[in-house]
């Protein structure tokens, strides 16, 4: 079963989502996914290994091209709003050599971004020093999590897509992203999170998106025990 998002306009939703489907051979990670999502909201995506999180989200990012279906982000396609979109994978996808300022330098020209007063910003956004020289591959998790957060805002997106922000993150320093990612929010950024810790998320996030088996079987506005009751794997999970 699929369910869409509670009745609203288009006009009123940033990203539309219509009858979207992603296989991989005969393996189908995304069965028919229609949704519609709110701008300046904070979304977080829930369900057991292989319901599709991970997929949705590339998609969204426009790194996984639908087998069928329609996205809509901005009235534009994911690669032509990719300028509004800012993404942070599950794996990190810094250069462990290089410093983290020097990492975002080297974003920073791809994005047409002069100088390195953005660069500072963002790294003191994150509450990290501009001036660490320690290269990141000698980063603590938490150190390179709140650096892979810093690149994804680098060019000021609209929207942002992380993808387990808080794997492998100590709750102290788990509960400080939280805190950034509310203040973005709360600035108008529309945020998507899949996470296996939303319990951190409880009373921050606008709305629970629930996947499984490749659909979005509901979405609601608390996290409730009754919702965690889990899924038996499935193989050829993506």
């Amino acid at each position: 079963m699929t369910v869409s998002a509670p009745e609203t306009s288009v006009a009123a939703s940033i990203i539309v989502v219509r009858n979207l489907v992603k296989q991989f051979g005969r393996f189908a990670a995304l069965r028919g996914v229609s949704a519609e999502f709110g701008a300046g909201k904070f979304h977080v995506i829930l369900g057991d290994n292989g319901a599709g999180k991970t997929t949705l989200l590339r998609a969204l990012a426009g790194l996984a091209h639908p087998t069928r279906g329609e996205i809509s982000i901005l009235g534009k396609t994911p690669h032509e709003a990719c300028r509004e979109i800012g993404y942070m994978a599950h794996p990190s996808l810094l250069y462990d050599e290089m410093s983290g300022a020097e990492n975002l330098r080297y974003f920073a020209r791809l994005y047409d971004i002069a100088g390195d007063e953005r660069c500072d910003e963002v790294i003191r956004l994150v509450r990290l020093d501009p001036e660490l020289a320690r290269p990141v591959g000698k980063y603590s998790q938490g150190m390179r999590q709140r650096m892979s957060l810093a690149r994804a805002i680098l060019h000021d997106p609209k929207i942002l897509l992380l993808d387990e922000p808080f794997s492998n993150v100590d709750v102290h320093s788990a509960r400080e992203m939280v805190g950034l990612l509310k203040g973005m929010r709360d600035a108008g950024k529309t945020i998507f999170v899949v996470t296996h810790q939303a319990a951190l998320l409880e009373g921050v996030a606008d709305e629970f998106v629930w996947m499984r088996a490749g659909q979005i079987v509901e979405r609601t506005a608390h996290l409730t025990p009754d919702a965690l009751t889990p899924d038996p794997p499935r193989a050829g999970a993506q």
